[in-house]
């Protein structure tokens, strides 16, 4: 369990960090002049659309792993660190083939700031963090509190990240390379499912 509890944090964090779950609200609100109240604002509410549409599959998922938990025996043992372990050589593969997740459409800044922020938060909404998926199907074979407290962990490490790290690069304070970090998301994340399947394929 406590494999699983560090793979959604390690996830969680990354996914705050990625710039394109906040670098086109920076950008958009740094063409338009916006304060730095207003560029936390939408990336709150964007944050909170994108942390919601993920969570709300992974409460499904996890339900079905309950299920799944108590019809099969070896699912906890064998089936679900298996499908850890295949989703992270998926995207460690994926990652190699110079394909990136994660990427959405930023919206012109042509149109009146309240259609620009509905598009952002629409965006933000129907592209969900499928990486962490799998931990909510994993967890659901513990029972709903661990579904719900990997919940709860995404949502608020995922959605504070992102205010904090879009309020530091709105200030210059943070200068980093954001086309690497965005490079190598994909294998990072590849690699903490693979070693959390790993893992739990040990000690579940």
């Amino acid at each position: 369990m406590y494999s699983i509890f560090t793979g959604s944090l390690l996830i969680s964090l990354l996914h705050a960090v990625i710039p394109n779950h906040w670098l086109p609200v920076l950008a958009i609100g740094k063409k338009d002049n916006w304060t730095l109240n207003e560029v936390s604002k939408v990336t709150l509410i964007s944050g909170l659309a994108h942390a919601l549409s993920t969570v709300s599959i992974g409460i499904v998922l996890g339900l079905l792993g309950l299920q799944l938990a108590n019809t099969i025996q070896y699912f906890t043992h064998f089936i679900a660190p298996a499908v850890l372990i295949l989703l992270g050589s998926f995207f460690i593969y994926q990652h190699h083939r110079h394909k990136h997740f994660h990427l959405h459409n930023t919206p012109k800044a042509t149109l009146p700031k309240n259609k620009i922020i509905l598009a952002l938060v629409v965006a933000m909404f129907l592209s969900p963090c499928m990486e962490i998926e799998a931990y909510f199907l994993l967890a659901g074979a513990y029972g709903f509190w661990a579904v719900a407290s990997i919940a709860a962990l995404y949502l608020v490490i995922s959605v504070t990240g992102m205010v904090i790290w879009v309020r530091l690069a709105y200030t210059g304070i943070l200068k980093l390379n954001w086309h690497a970090l965005e490079h190598k998301s994909g294998i990072i994340t590849g690699w903490t499912l693979l070693i959390t399947g790993i893992i739990s394929f040990f000690i579940s």
